[in-house]
């Protein structure tokens, strides 16, 4: 009997190809990576003392590097243990836990159609390809020389020319033997009971063929040459072939460069997979002018663990990137997740790459940021929680969020992280200062109740001692008040929203503050626009020796909210953390100074508990440099906390 490609395809992906190589070798422990799904032995097939068969269950294959023989499931069981091919598919539907599929004619008789079908593409794909490659394909060679694809690449993609004509790529089919239902059912042309004629419903487009999972073209996109058309990308419609939810453009390229890369990027169009492929990248993928749906995520949690989802930095991407949360949330599990990775505003991977190499797209990998701090970015980016009511807002808005995780245990965990996220923003409500002893509270910090008093007192003494946030570096330049000059230096328009803050600043650092006083005298005798101009003012330039410590320390540190290379956006809200953090940081040391001189007058438990609220108060504020990063939405860089 004929199985339906959709039941060997589940049952082959529900089963890895490890578990049924591995009940007929066995694996050797030195070059098998078992966690990666990448095995290797002695080759069943032929005699041999050193492994050279190997098998990878992200692919669903298996090849011996000595003999020569490769398959899947079924191929290894007919072949080596002689079944037929319906036994084979017997023995991995058990295995799967699937029962077989009863005979269905009606089935069968649809696989023969899509089999035609597939045939009648591939003639298709043909017709594309040659009319490139002809006069009338004079203009999409151009455009694809001036984006800068090589002759091996669009052949390696197979791209094409769809003609502007109404029949010709119809004409053609039919001189090939296909007929006109064929033709129609693989949404080749436009047809319709209104239509008297079918007409081609690509003309004049560059042709991006689309395959499945197994290579087989089951669509096309087409990208317009005239500006004039209403749709600049045109996909084919859903058929029986194609189902555009359910498809990733590059799928199987990208499925097979996963082992190498690690994981799976998923970027926003054809051109982009295409550049970043030629660049060296090729295990990147793209919606099919969509965005992202539930379905082509699980074919990236599929291949990998963590892909990566990559948008384009401006405020569409950013959106885009917010939306895709509450995609992702309800799929995570443990070990299960995705990344984000956010573009310079303006750039895509095609620009990326032409100019910084696959370097540059190499970095923004790997500055990708967690899910987490997607969702907390987008429930607090722009807003603002200055009474009780607003941060209540914000706990129930995540708590709802992360209610959409099924597994419990991420679930858990991540309404705990939002929690912690949240109280080291805004601060955890006090415990034990008002209550009696005996009521539960603990009024001596951490080192418990009274007989561990001198040692829980010593401790938080040489802890607040030894604090980052409030300590004075000398000659060293502290990095917060670095961040908040050099934002300015670099961009003179944050003085617009903050110029009595930015006047107002108490600065440790003598050469800083010098040079903040020549960045006013600069801007009050004129208004400068960015940093060039600046430089160019007598007052700032004679603060050279400043900046040049100032610039290596911001190169050292990463902090790019704080460079020329920020966005507007990005450098606002850095200034504004940074002040954040600076007031916060003076007004503990004020704080402690009273509280310590207190404690040293009367070391009494009120004062003691004084200085260990001050620690907690500490601890807290600096998990906020360590959680509340500059996100770089606009700029598609990180920063660092300061």
């Amino acid at each position: 009997m004929r199985f339906p490609q959709s039941f060997l395809d589940e049952i082959r992906d529900r089963v890895p190809i490890s578990d049924v190589i591995g009940k007929r070798v066995s694996w050797d422990k030195r070059k098998t990576n078992a966690p990666r799904g990448d095995y290797w032995a002695c080759c069943p097939f032929h005699g041999e003392k050193t492994p050279s068969f190997h098998c990878e269950d992200k692919k669903g294959r298996y090849h011996c590097f000595g003999c020569g023989v490769s398959g899947d499931h079924f191929r290894f069981l007919t072949e080596l243990d002689g079944v037929s091919f319906p036994e084979a598919v017997q023995q991995i539907a058990d295995m799967a836990g699937v029962p077989m599929p009863e005979r269905d004619p009606e089935a069968e008789r649809r696989e023969q159609i899509r089999a035609t079908l597939h045939d009648v593409m591939e003639m298709a794909v043909a017709f594309f390809e040659a009319q490139l490659q002809t006069s009338a394909g004079a203009r999409a060679r151009a455009y694809l020389r001036d984006r800068g694809l090589s002759g091996q690449t669009q052949k390696k993609f197979r791209l094409g020319y769809a003609p502007d004509s109404r029949n010709a790529l119809k004409e053609h089919l039919a001189s090939k033997g296909a007929s006109r239902e064929q033709i129609e059912a693989c949404g080749l042309v436009v047809f319709g009971d209104d239509i008297p004629v079918s007409f081609d419903r690509f003309r004049d487009r560059i042709m991006f063929p689309i395959e499945d999972a197994r290579g087989r073209i089951i669509a096309f996109g087409g990208r317009a040459l005239s500006p004039d058309v209403p749709a600049k990308y045109l996909n084919s419609p859903e058929t029986e072939l194609f189902h555009k939810g359910n498809i990733l453009y590059n799928f199987r390229r990208a499925r097979e460069a996963v082992r190498q890369a690690g994981t799976i990027v998923a970027v926003e169009g054809y051109m982009d997979v295409i550049a970043l492929d030629q660049a060296g990248i090729a295990n990147a993928v793209a919606p099919l002018g969509t965005a992202l749906t539930e379905s082509q995520l699980d074919l990236l949690w599929r291949v990998t663990q963590e892909p990566v989802l990559c948008f384009d930095g401006d405020k569409a991407g950013v959106r885009a990137a917010w939306r895709s949360l509450d995609l992702a949330l309800p799929g995570l599990k443990p070990g299960r997740s995705v990344r984000y990775a956010l573009l310079p505003e303006g750039k895509d991977p095609d620009d990326l790459v032409k100019t910084g190499g696959r370097e540059a797209f190499d970095a923004i990998l790997k500055s990708a940021k967690p899910l987490a701090d997607m969702l907390w970015s987008r429930e607090t980016s722009g807003k603002v929680f200055e009474t009780p009511e607003q941060r209540a807002q914000l706990e129930k808005t995540l708590r709802e969020a992360t209610s959409q995780i099924q597994d419990e245990s991420v679930r858990r965990h991540y309404g705990q992280a939002m929690r912690d996220r949240t109280n080291a923003q805004f601060g955890a409500p006090h415990q034990g200062r008002g209550k009696q002893q005996g009521q539960g509270g603990n009024r001596y910090g951490r080192g418990g109740g009274r007989g561990g008093a001198a040692g829980g007192r010593l401790a938080i003494s040489e802890s607040l001692t030894r604090s980052r946030l409030l300590s004075t570096t000398g000659d060293d330049m502290p990095l917060r008040e670095a961040a908040l000059v050099s934002a300015v230096l670099c961009h003179p328009d944050l003085l617009a929203d903050h110029f009595d803050d930015f006047t107002g600043l108490d600065l440790d650092h003598g050469g800083l503050e010098r040079l903040r006083s020549a960045i006013l005298e600069a801007c009050a005798t004129g208004r400068p626009r960015d940093r060039a101009a600046l430089l160019e003012h007598k007052a700032v330039a004679a603060q050279a020796a400043t900046i040049a410590t100032l610039d290596a320390l911001i190169r050292r540190t990463r902090l790019w909210t704080a460079t020329e290379a920020a966005a507007h956006d990005d450098a606002l809200e850095g200034f504004r953390q940074a002040l954040r953090l600076h007031r916060r940081a003076r007004t503990l040391r004020r704080e402690l100074g009273a509280a310590q001189n207190a404690y040293a007058n009367d070391g009494n438990d009120m004062n003691f508990g004084r200085l260990a609220d001050l620690r907690k108060e500490i601890d807290e504020t600096e998990s906020i440099e360590a959680l509340v990063d500059g996100f770089g939405v606009s700029s598609g860089r990180p920063s660092r906390s300061f």
